[in-house]
C-alpha cells in the first residue's frame, strides 16, 4: 500500500467529512419530503426523538438530548410540540418528581410504525443500493475509530 502524507490523509479526512455531512442531508431531505408530500406535520427533529423513544421508552430529557445531540432547551420544544401532536406524553418520574419521563402515546407509536418506519427502509434501501455488507462494516469502523480517538 502507497506511503500517504499527513497532508494528504487530512485532505482525505476533510473530503471523507464532507462526504458524510451530504450523506447526512441527503437522509434528511428524503424525510422532510415525505413529511411535506404526505403532509405530515413533522419535522426532522421530532423524527428523531421520536426514534429514541421508539428505543428507548421512558427515556428522560437528558437522555433524548444526548442521543439526539440537542440542547435542553430545543428539546424541550421538540418536546412541546410533540406532545401538542398527541404523539408523545410527560410523566413523572416516581424516583425523581422533579424529572418527566417522556412516553410514545398509541397514536405516536401508530405514526411510527406504519408510516416512519416503512419510509426509513425504503430510504436505507434506496440508499444502500450497489453498496455491499462489507463497505458499510467498513464506513461503521472507521467511524468507530474516529470516534473513540475524538472521545479520548
Amino acid at each position: 500500500m502507497k506511503e500517504v502524507s499527513t497532508e494528504e490523509t487530512i485532505d482525505l479526512a476533510k473530503n471523507y467529512f464532507k462526504k458524510s455531512s451530504l450523506a447526512t442531508m441527503a437522509f434528511r431531505q428524503f424525510i422532510q419530503l415525505k413529511f411535506k408530500k404526505e403532509q405530515k406535520d413533522l419535522t426532522f427533529e421530532m423524527l428523531q426523538v421520536l426514534y429514541h423513544l421508539s428505543e428507548k421508552e421512558g427515556s428522560n430529557q437528558q437522555e433524548i438530548a444526548n442521543a439526539t445531540v440537542k440542547d435542553k432547551a430545543s428539546l424541550t420544544y421538540l418536546i412541546d410540540n410533540l406532545v401538542k401532536r398527541g404523539l408523545v406524553h410527560r410523566q413523572e418520574d416516581e424516583q425523581d418528581r422533579r424529572n418527566k419521563r417522556i412516553y410514545l402515546t398509541a397514536q405516536g407509536s401508530e405514526l411510527l410504525n406504519s408510516t416512519i418506519i416503512p419510509w426509513s427502509e425504503e430510504m436505507y434501501s434506496i440508499a444502500m443500493q450497489d453498496v455491499s455488507p462489507y463497505e458499510i462494516q467498513l464506513v461503521i469502523n472507521v467511524l468507530t475509530k474516529i470516534t473513540r480517538n475524538l472521545s479520548e
